[in-house]
């Protein structure tokens, strides 16, 4: 199966990059899927949505990101986000406690919204 070179990064850091033969991201537009070969495209992220990727190695890599873009060539993907943690690295209850938060920002509440579907798509 062909793949792509696909580049996570976050304005703080960067959190995944390497070999990919799927990436999935939500987007102002809808959600599409990426795969190698693609046409070229640019596209923003929603606030609060995820970005899946499926390694060459098949691993499965899933990430709340919160805003941002993402551009796609043939042969590469590299999604640039505002804030982004992994689906394994997010504080169920914390989030849960924002969205019950009735005083919490609408960002946060977006960013929140965004973990708990990282977590669910990491279940899948």
């Amino acid at each position: 199966m062909a793949d792509m070179s696909v580049d996570l990064v976050a304005v703080e850091r960067q959190l995944w990059s390497g070999r990919a033969s799927f990436v999935s991201a939500q987007t102002t537009e809808g959600e599409i899927g990426i795969l190698a070969g693609h046409e070229p495209l640019l596209g923003q992220l929603v606030e609060g949505g995820t970005v899946t990727i499926v390694s060459d190695s098949d691993e499965r890599i899933v990430a709340a990101v919160h805003g941002g873009f993402f551009s796609v060539t043939a042969d590469s993907v590299r999604v640039l986000a505002e804030s982004a943690d992994f689906a394994g690295d997010i504080d169920e209850a914390a989030a849960k406690a924002v969205l019950a938060d009735p005083d919490a920002s609408p960002a946060a509440q977006a960013k929140a919204q965004g973990q708990i579907r990282a977590l669910s798509k990491a279940g899948e």
